[in-house]
């Protein structure tokens, strides 16, 4: 029977925001996922515009169309289907949460088995990665954080619960 504790480190957060390094970061979630009998959770944040101006003779607007959640989620999805193509990983969470990105993915992952995320990101919404997201969640995680730098591809084979084989 499982325990509380066991439930909660059933999942991987990673950090998604559509940039290379957070695609290498989502395939290594993925590895280390089924290495561990785990579930992968991708997280993308999104933060609202905050910063209004003079354009020309009146005010800047905001289009009354624009759907930053909305954007995020497709931008999220079409990272996981380019990612995994048709082939997604059984019990995978796809999360979009309006915040600041370094915030969002240490609460999402305070009970987690492990947080992967890219060394550096850019993402396609502004303000989805101020600064450096890294470096916040490294200092600040209650989880291990796995910060992939390069294009290390994970370790060829298929991994198990029982771990990885080659």
């Amino acid at each position: 029977m499982s325990s509380d504790r066991d439930l909660v480190h059933d999942h991987i957060v990673v950090g998604v925001d559509g940039s290379e390094p957070s695609k290498h970061a989502l395939r290594w979630a993925l590895f280390l996922a089924l290495a561990t009998g785990s579930t992968v959770e991708a997280v993308t944040a999104w933060e609202p515009l905050t910063a209004y101006g003079w354009m020309g003779a009146g005010f800047a607007y905001m289009p009354t169309d624009w759907d930053p959640a909305g954007d995020a989620e497709k931008a999220l999805i079409a990272t996981v289907d380019e990612v995994f193509d048709e082939h997604r990983p059984p019990g995978l969470q796809i999360t979009v949460l309006e915040g600041n990105a370094a915030t969002v993915l240490l609460e999402r992952s305070a009970g987690a088995r492990m947080l992967v995320m890219g060394s550096r990101g850019h993402g396609g919404f502004a303000g989805l990665l101020l600064g450096s997201v890294s470096a916040v969640c490294t200092a600040h995680a209650v989880c291990p954080v796995l910060v992939l730098h390069g294009t290390t591809p994970p370790p060829t084979g298929t991994a198990s619960p029982a771990g990885p084989t080659s």
